[in-house]
């Protein structure tokens, strides 16, 4: 079984960093990369016509990152990335995919640097521990500052 990193795709700065280290990390050990999309639950959608429309237009969304984004993944780790979308919370959408697929091996995270401290996801899976989908999970925290020198290095 190939080994999987797990990246979650968001829209902090440090996503660059985890993406680039897992890519790499993927390439040295053989192998694949998978980039999870987790779309926030929506409360402002009263009614179930609008809430369909707008998690049609969140997943649509959802899908035009992650294909810009796989062509960086795909060409730093020499395979297509597998792309996983999922409405939730974050911590959960990660339990659910881990326990799904026992193929992922790590989670990659990049922690914020500063004064605004590592982000939310990080202090999450710290606080929760690496129990994850019913097993327990690796977490590699990728400073979010690495520059991509320091990633070659490191992968």
């Amino acid at each position: 079984m190939p080994r999987k990193f797990l990246v979650v795709v968001d829209d902090s700065p440090e996503f660059d960093a985890a993406l680039r280290f897992a890519s790499r990390r993927a390439r040295s050990t053989g192998g694949r990369v998978v980039l999870l999309r987790v779309i926030p639950p929506n409360t402002d959608a009263h009614w179930s016509g609008a809430r369909e429309e707008i998690e049609r237009q969140q997943r649509e969304e959802a899908e035009a990152l992650l294909n810009r984004v796989a062509a960086e993944a795909a060409d730093r780790s020499g395979a297509a990335p597998v792309f996983l979308i999922e409405f939730g919370e974050a911590p959960a959408a990660i339990k659910k995919v881990v326990g799904d697929d026992p193929e992922i091996k790590i989670l990659v995270l990049a922690a914020g640097s500063g004064s605004r401290g590592p982000g939310p996801l990080v202090q999450a899976i710290i606080k929760h521990g690496a129990q994850l989908g019913g097993r327990k999970l690796p977490v590699t925290i990728v400073p979010g500052e690495l520059t991509e020198a320091e990633i070659e290095d490191l992968a």
